[in-house]
């Protein structure tokens, strides 16, 4: 800005100068001069605007937009010269008409957005279509883009210069369902060099529309790990990451979308699929795990947790099975009713909790958070039940994210405070 201060000061006329009358020629130099300061002013504005803006980490190689800056503005831009109308809808964000530029893009720029991963799709005359510039993730039961933005001064969810864990694709095959199942393993760092050594494990389970790929490619599990046994605050683990929907064998797969959310043929077609995938878990997955891994296979090294639909599955497959399991873990989801009244932990959940003293024996962790921005219908059901066990003396861990809703940030958080927690005994 040094340069435009001093040819601002070469247009002025000097004040112990005496007035003088000025020609038409010299009127248009001082113009001229004039209008290239402008000109300056404004590269140099434009410049230091666009230098606000980078390339978001979860773009394709070489794209230049989606493009966020340090206060988590994000500046989206596609390009549909034909197109009437564009509308960008993010699933936890803005939902709003974009404007069309002259060189054929569509351009919309949002406000400051809470740090994470956030979905998103482009409208375009009617139809949904994902961002060439952004890497296609899974989520809502289809590929569509994401954006991340970084949280200031976070690093727990990050590739950092630690010894880092490996990630495998495995199959196995189910006699409960009749078909080969995929899953995602995470194995710590030192796995490889420690021969002679067993782990504990963790089974982690992703959301509904999601797949098992979503804790590795949204959430960076691995790298939180990798981020808290390089920091000594976890234990080195095993991670499992199955697929959550399953049908039994011979039999269809259960209607989840086609039911009214909330009514008895939805509840219906949900706890089919969850007994099935309880038995895929405790008679053909564990099974599988103990005999592929080097693991510590009893109760006390095994844990299960999951993010929304994962968390119901959770409490369904560990509540039922204290025998396999002593760590539980529920991130913006847990089991149980889901009708609007108090909870009788007498009777809920199978009577796991109505005492409390013999509870405590069995369950080394009790886990459960929340996003305090999430949706009324997760914060009210799991604050509820926060409640219930405190009255009843349920020992328990209950944590909420501050500022995030139903998303992967609140999970990332999740994890990372659950993970640090477990095994310790």
């Amino acid at each position: 800005m040094a340069k435009v201060v001093a040819l601002e000061a070469a247009v002025r006329p000097s004040a112990r100068q005496p007035h003088l009358v000025q020609t038409r020629k010299e009127q248009g130099i001082i113009m001229k001069n004039i209008l290239c300061v402008a000109l300056l002013i404004a590269s140099v504005c434009g410049a230091e605007e666009a230098a606000q803006f980078n390339a978001a980490e979860t773009n394709v190689w070489g794209a230049e937009y989606p493009r966020v800056d340090a206060a988590g503005r994000v500046q989206l831009r596609i390009k549909a010269p034909e197109a009437t109308k564009v509308r960008l809808n993010f699933w936890s964000g803005p939902k709003v008409d974009m404007e069309k530029q002259a060189d054929g893009f569509w351009t919309f720029t949002t406000e400051s957005m809470v740090p994470g991963l956030h979905y998103y799709v482009f409208n375009v005359d009617g139809a949904d279509v994902s961002d060439p510039g952004s890497k296609a993730f899974f989520g809502g039961s289809r590929y569509v883009s994401a954006v991340e933005v970084p949280e200031p001064g976070s690093t727990y969810y990050s590739i950092q210069d630690v010894p880092h864990g490996q990630v495998r694709d495995v199959w196995y095959h189910s006699d409960v369902t009749g078909t080969w199942r995929h899953a995602m393993v995470y194995l710590p760092p030192d796995y490889e060099a420690q021969p002679k050594k067993r782990y504990p494990v963790l089974y982690l389970q992703h959301g509904g529309g999601e797949d098992e790929t979503g804790w590795i490619r949204q959430g960076r599990a691995n790298f939180i790990l990798d981020n808290l046994i390089a920091a000594r605050e976890a234990r080195p683990m095993i991670i499992v990451m199955a697929y959550g929907y399953a049908s039994r064998a011979g039999s269809p797969a259960p209607n989840l979308t086609g039911p009214t959310l909330g009514s008895p043929q939805a509840a219906q077609a949900r706890n089919e699929m969850a007994k099935v995938f309880e038995d895929d878990v405790t008679q053909a997955l564990i099974p599988f795990v103990d005999k592929t891994y080097r693991t510590l296979p009893d109760r006390d090294h095994r844990a299960m947790a999951g993010l929304s639909m994962g968390g119901f599955q959770t409490f369904h497959v560990t509540l039922n099975h204290l025998d396999l399991f002593s760590h539980i873990g529920g991130f913006s989801g847990i089991g149980g009713m889901l009708e609007d009244r108090k909870y009788d932990l007498k009777t809920d959940f199978n009577g796991a909790f109505a005492d409390p003293a013999a509870f405590a024996k069995k369950v080394h962790l009790l886990y459960f958070g929340v996003g305090t921005a999430e949706p009324e219908r997760f914060t009210a059901r799991i604050r509820s039940l926060h409640t219930a066990l405190s009255e009843a003396g349920v020992e328990h861990v209950y944590w909420e994210s501050p500022g995030t809703d139903h998303e992967w940030q609140t999970w990332r958080r999740d994890l990372k405070d659950f993970a640090a927690r477990i095994f310790r005994k």
